[in-house]
């Protein structure tokens, strides 16, 4: 392949060649800043690449031509070779675990230390002395080809004191925790990982994913380095066969007896202790090894006993001697075994904490022991112990297990069959520390296979373990985190750690299982409850995509799965972007769509999916021009997706509506409503307003509604017929569902106002006096739901075709069922829309007041003095005034909620407050009175207020009002003070409309002369 390389480069121009070397040794120095390990040494190779980089640009200005000389092309191959090594050593030390490229930082320093040599002899072969460069540029060349080949590199000095000591670990067997924690955090400062224990364990999580990559590249050697460097293992005990232990130990034991006391000549003269390795000196005598080698390094040169002169220092092993002790010691061990069982069942916690303590220096002290422990039948007995009432006790016994567990597949079994599995496990949900007691001996125990399944059938087991994941103590979540991967060889077990929201295995197996595997798995998914956290879960760690290509690629079986899957997946909002990047939305539309025979479930979750999916957009933060849009924008997905909704059934026609509606909800989605109507979509709606079945009914109304605004109102008006308007108006009166009401009002208020046809076909079907009622909504203690806000908000605006000042029948006709109080009660107390719907709806009502009041009649007769007292005129209208006569809003007591109103920020209700506050002074004989009302009410400050902090709106409705307000002298006097500085402002940076008002108040208030040019 190489030479391929070579030969095809070799056929290419020279020009070009520079021209790419130049670029890859500009991207090669840039790469490096971006290495976790040695950036020292890859600066110093940056640098240098750096310092031939113009010599290159040099060399291609001066145009050299293709040359017959080998060795300039072959000098330039060798380049290009070299930078692609460099390339792909900064790869690797960009991509790979911190701890890994730590561990392998000699062999990086040795690799960086070969390109550079290498790219320096490249350099010296080609002859630039024949490429008229420079004098300059030729002897930089000259010194750096030298300085290049010359280099050394050396790892940090940090990083070699961490290899020794690993070094030193691996070959002293370092077990302590104590140990192996300043190893890592040592390790986790040279390398810049944070030394908090989630950091720490998601980088020793990394490097372990490198031993397993080792394991698939079957690269034996590497992956037992780093498996030793990861577990620092213990060095195995030899053993001989089980049968052989067995009898040993009951020979031992029939010998034995009580326990023996050591011979004298057992003791070392020198420690008077029983020896462990007796070795003879030349005087004959008997001593323990390292006693008399630190005499003889002392510079004795006599025996310790006898003082006699020494012919020489040779010590020799006293073979018979030791055998003797060894026999001693096996008697009384095995002597001891068998008296620890009547005090395991003694019952008294000090006897059984002591015979524990002796069993597990016993199991410590040689492997042998664990056998003989087993063979006294110890191992029941120690199960049992399991049950203790005392915490010290269990915790005991659990150690003694492991001790007993650990490389004795025998004792596994016999464990498991003694039922310790189940008390195990009980032991689990503990406190901590007995919690890891047991996790370390079910961890131990998984290493046989058939108590490994045991484990996984165990009730509550692998809920347990998936649990202590999340707890402080580091030893035992590692310990939990591999047992879970000795149960994951099981695909019951893996589901079962899915239902306790542990995904890793299942999303691994829907990867890389079988097709069988990949099924069940998915399978599993569709049936869950999950969370929303779970959801995010999966698809935060990479369940989607293999779901995704089940269902593109798979067979029946497995799209049904996948397809539940993703259903169950797409109803988390957040979960609607990484679906539509793995290309969902295809396939779904692909089964939607397709016209060969397709089972209808697969149809129903595609519908379903594709629903959620889109119903997704009005909720998450994504908008649904970006992703989402650029797919089913299109005008044939679009109208395909309308045409089904006649050929499919309920269940895929209501997912479809959820569907379309999802699509067309946002503000955003403009050109798909556009192209709904286009499609026909309102006229294909309205028959679904009478079906019976609700989901269908509900998200056809809420479509319907939402493609009817846009000022799309008249062509719904169009075909709204009075079957039509009686079935609406009848979900008004039936349905459960504020959601369902809201749309409908939603949909009447969306027809144009000025279509009187539909009003009259609207009182045909009895609907004024429903919507009306739908305003009087009582809510819990706490006031109304926030649907029920939205119905009223709905209501409020529905009513406002029916009291338009142009048809005082119809006004009467509605303040006759007592609308007007429930209006002035909305303004005070209803949403900000709410407030804007209902002062609108009084304005229009105030409006014909004027014309509506009756004039007070003043009795002239010489009878007056024997008639009723005449009644007293409307404060503000000066004539007979009622509330569901003329409408009053002095007598609906509205002007106080009116005026508080004028407070509200959102939804205009401000403006529409101002707008029915103003119908009050539309009389200019009459405006005083009308000032007058809303000075009372507290309403001239509220006004002014709005000239500073009003919306544009607000403000240009504030200052007409006040035009009107200060032309009376007595509240030009009491708040044109306050007025002054605000209309000040408003005429240097009002509007056109402001302007010229503010300054023809200020001229009421002598402020600015009438000749003003801002008049």
């Amino acid at each position: 392949m190489l030479l391929g390389s070579i030969s095809n480069t070799m056929l290419t121009p020279l020009a070009e060649v520079l021209t790419r070397l130049i670029m890859e040794f500009a991207r090669t120095a840039f790469a490096v800043k971006d290495v976790l390990i040695e950036r020292e040494t890859f600066k110093e190779l940056a640098t240098y690449l750096e310092r031939i980089r113009p010599i290159l640009k040099e060399m291609s200005e001066k145009n050299v031509k293709d040359t017959p000389e080998k060795t300039m092309q072959q000098g330039l191959v060798s380049l290009e070779g070299q930078i692609k090594k460099a390339q792909s050593l900064i790869s690797m030390c960009t991509s790979k675990s911190r701890i890994y490229l730590l561990v392998n930082c000699r062999m990086v320093v040795k690799e960086i230390q070969d390109i550079t040599r290498e790219i320096g002899r490249c350099l010296s072969s080609i002859p630039m002395a024949t490429l008229g460069l420079s004098i300059e540029t030729l002897a930089n060349t000259a010194q750096l080809q030298r300085d290049m080949q010359q280099v050394q590199f050396k790892a940090a000095v940090a990083e070699e004191a961490i290899m020794e000591k690993i070094e030193t670990g691996i070959r002293d067997h370092r077990i302590d925790s104590e140990w192996a924690n300043g190893l890592l955090l040592q390790i986790a400062q040279a390398v810049g990982v944070p030394v908090d224990p989630i950091s720490l364990r998601q980088e020793l999580e990394s490097f372990k994913r490198e031993k397993e990559e080792a394991q698939l590249r079957k690269s034996q050697a590497e992956a037992m380095q780093l498996h030793q460097i990861i577990e620092l293992l213990v060095q195995a005990d030899a053993a001989t066969s089980e049968r052989e232990k067995d009898s040993m130990y009951q020979i031992k034991k029939s010998a034995g007896g009580n326990h023996l006391p050591a011979l004298q000549s057992f003791y070392c003269p020198i420690t008077q202790e029983v020896m462990q390795e007796p070795v003879e000196i030349a005087s004959g005598q008997t001593f323990e090894r390292s006693a008399i080698e630190k005499w003889f390094s002392a510079g004795h040169h006599t025996c310790p006993t006898t003082k006699v002169e020494l012919d020489n220092l040779e010590i020799k092993l006293n073979l018979a001697l030791r055998q003797s002790i060894q026999e001693w010691r096996e008697r009384n061990t095995a002597s001891s075994i068998a008296a620890s069982k009547p005090k395991l069942l003694s019952g008294n916690e000090e006897e059984v904490s002591s015979a524990l303590r002796e069993l597990l220096s016993l199991c410590e002290e040689r492997c042998l022991h664990k056998y003989w422990i087993a063979a006294e039948g110890l191992i029941p007995v120690l199960v049992k112990l399991l049950q203790s009432g005392q915490r010290r006790i269990r915790k005991e016994t659990l150690a003694t297990l492991r001790s007993l567990a650990v490389d004795n597949i025998g004792n596994k079994e016999k464990i498991a069959e003694a039922g310790g599995i189940k008390q195990v496990v009980r032991s689990l949900a503990r406190d901590v520390g007995e919690g890891q007691q047991a996790v370390a001996l079910l961890l131990e125990l998984s290493e046989a296979p058939n108590v490994c399944e045991q484990i996984g059938k165990t009730q509550g087991c692998i809920l347990l373990l998936v649990t202590m994941l999340n707890c402080e103590n580091l030893h035992a979540i590692e310990d939990a985190r591999k047992l879970l991967e000795h149960l994951s060889n099981n695909d019951q077990n893996v589901v079962q750690m899915a239902e306790a929201n542990h995904f890793s295995p299942l999303i691994l197996r829907l990867s890389e299982g079988s097709d069988m595997t990949k099924v069940l798995m998915a399978s599993a998914l569709s049936r869950m409850g999950l969370t929303e956290t779970s959801k995010a879960a999966l698809a935060q760690q990479g369940a989607i995509p293999p779901l995704v290509k089940m269902i593109c690629y798979g067979k029946l079986e497995a799209k049904a799965a996948a397809l539940g899957a993703l259903q169950n997946l797409s109803t988390l909002p957040e979960n609607r972007e990484p679906m539509i990047e793995a290309g969902v939305i295809a396939p779904l539309l692909q089964l939607l769509f397709s016209v060969t025979s397709v089972v209808m479930s697969l149809k129903e979750h595609a519908a379903a999916t594709l629903a959620n999916l889109t119903m997704a957009s009005t909720t998450a933060k994504t908008n649904i021009n970006d992703m989402f849009g650029n797919i089913l924008e299109p005008d044939e997905t679009i109208f395909q997706l309308l045409s089904l909704l006649n050929l499919a059934g309920p269940v895929i026609q209501g997912h479809l509506l959820r569907a379309l509606l999802g699509m067309s909800s946002l503000p955003s989605a403009r050109d798909v409503r556009e192209k709904m109507r286009e499609g026909g979509a309102i006229q294909l709606l309205l028959p679904f307003c009478e079906v019976s079945d609700n989901e269908v009914r509900i998200h056809a109304i809420k479509l319907l509604n939402c493609l009817s605004g846009d000022g799309a109102g008249k062509e719904l008006a169009d075909h709204l017929g009075l079957t039509y308007l009686k079935a609406l108006v009848k979900i008004l009166v039936d349905s459960n569902g504020d959601a369902e009401k809201a749309a409908v009002l939603g949909i009447i208020q969306n027809t144009p106002v000025s279509d009187t046809h539909v009003t009259q076909l609207l009182l045909q079907a009895e609907a004024l006096p429903v919507i009306v009622s739908l305003l009087k909504i009582k809510g819990a203690k706490n006031g109304p739901s926030a649907s029920q806000n939205v119905l009223m908000e709905s209501a409020a605006g529905a009513l406002l075709r029916f009291t338009v000042s142009n048809n005082l029948r119809l006004q009467q006709m509605t303040a006759n069922l007592d609308v007007i109080p429930i209006l002035v009660q909305l303004v005070q107390t209803g949403t900000s829309r709410a407030k804007f719907e209902a002062a609108s709806a009084l304005r229009q009502l105030s409006e014909s007041s004027w014309k509506l009041t009756m004039p007070v009649m003043q009795g002239q007769t010489c009878f007056a003095c024997f008639l009723p007292a005449p009644k007293i005129g409307c404060s503000v209208h000066g004539g007979i005034c009622s509330v569901k006569s003329t409408f009053c809003l002095v007598l609906a007591d509205a002007i106080c909620p009116l005026v508080s109103a004028l407070e509200e920020k959102g939804d205009s209700a401000d403006e529409a407050a101002l707008d029915a506050l103003s119908t009050l002074l539309n009389e200019e004989h009459k405006l005083e009175n009308g000032v007058q009302v809303i000075a009372e009410a507290g309403g001239i400050k509220q006004i002014i207020r709005l000239l500073t902090v009003g919306s544009v709106g607000a403000k240009e409705k504030a200052v007409w009002m006040l035009e009107k307000i200060f032309r009376v002298e007595k509240y030009k006097t009491e708040y044109g003070s306050t007025a002054q500085m605000p209309l000040i402002d408003m005429t240097q940076k009002g509007t056109n409309t402001t302007k010229p008002l503010a300054a023809k108040i200020l001229a009421h208030l002598n402020i600015l002369h009438n000749q003003s040019s801002y008049f």
